[in-house]
């Protein structure tokens, strides 16, 4: 019986017809080429090559194991190969599907990283409501989605992703701009813009007031966070939105505050438990958690000190 490297120096001695050309073609020693074609012989019972003037070719016994030989040889560069294009991610794909806050911002970094490491790998990213998470991943549509918030379902397993915090926007130029930081009680005294608080996204915002006793109304609804800040940004109203919304910068024109009171809360991937996580899927959540902790972990920028008003020259 040949093993592996037995075929691999035969082959090697066939390409090259010396032993000192198959020792180069395999990047080791002369010597030993010789010794593994001696074993080989031995292994198969007959005589494999001829040798004349330093030359070595095939003798007419071992034709048909040669034949052999170079067919195993071909399945062994096509095993290779399917092993290369499986690392580059060729005829393989990701389906992943996000809640718009993690959508906006954190998904793209996380799949550029993905990229990197699997040029070839074809991506699918879906942005969904928590209505349509459990048909999107029982029916096969996508392996996971990464949520703001977590519920109870017999065939989905929740992972904790990263955990973020509340923030506070206001306009541009509006009287909570002038610190760095505000509190609950500040921000209901101010129409609010915001999603609707049955909305276990929007549920996030309400708990902020509930745990406070305030009173509040959300003068202006809107389904997505991305949407909030644009209706802030045209001075309609303040907002509290997740920090993983803001992380793309996209809005100028608003001001992102501290709020006071403790704020955090946590984010998750969800999947089928009957299905295990794909080399891509796992890379995809480390890099989307590594991207998500960095942002929760950088500090936010001051507000931007009042100018001050130009003294008028004494008479």
């Amino acid at each position: 019986m040949l093993t592996l490297r037995q075929i691999e120096v035969i082959r090697a001695i066939m390409v090259t017809g010396t032993v000192g050309g198959a020792a180069r073609l395999l990047n080791v020693s002369s010597p030993g080429i010789s010794r593994v074609m001696k074993h080989a012989e031995i292994s198969v019972g007959v005589k494999l090559f001829n040798r004349k003037g330093g030359r070595y070719s095939p003798t007419r016994e071992a034709d048909a194991i040669f034949n052999q030989i170079n067919g195993v040889y071909d399945k062994v560069e096509d095993l290779q190969f399917v092993i290369s294009r499986i690392k580059r991610g060729a005829n393989s794909e990701l389906k992943v599907g996000a809640a718009p806050s993690i959508a906006h911002a954190m998904v793209p970094l996380a799949i550029a990283d993905v990229r990197k490491a699997f040029p070839n790998l074809l991506i699918e990213i879906d942005i969904l409501k928590r209505e349509d998470t459990v048909d999107y991943l029982l029916l096969g549509k996508g392996e996971m989605v990464a949520m703001s918030y977590k519920f109870d379902h017999p065939m989905l397993e929740f992972m904790p992703l990263a955990r973020g915090r509340l923030k506070c926007i206001v306009p541009l130029g509006h009287e909570l701009a002038k610190g760095p930081r505000v509190s609950a009680a500040d921000i209901v005294k101010y129409p609010l813009i915001g999603v609707d608080p049955s909305d276990p996204y929007g549920r996030i915002m309400a708990e902020l007031f509930a745990g406070q006793a305030l009173n509040y109304e959300v003068a202006i609804r809107a389904r997505f966070g991305s949407t909030v800040c644009a209706l802030v940004t045209l001075g309609l109203g303040i907002a509290v939105i997740d920090e993983f919304t803001l992380a793309g910068k996209n809005w100028p024109g608003i001001r992102v505050l501290d709020i006071i009171e403790p704020t955090p809360f946590q984010t998750y991937i969800v999947h089928r438990k009957d299905a295990a996580l794909s080399t891509y899927g796992t890379r995809f959540i480390a890099a989307l958690r590594g991207h998500m902790e960095a942002d929760a972990a950088q500090p936010r920028p001051p507000a931007r000190p009042a100018k001050p008003k130009p003294r008028r020259p004494r008479k």
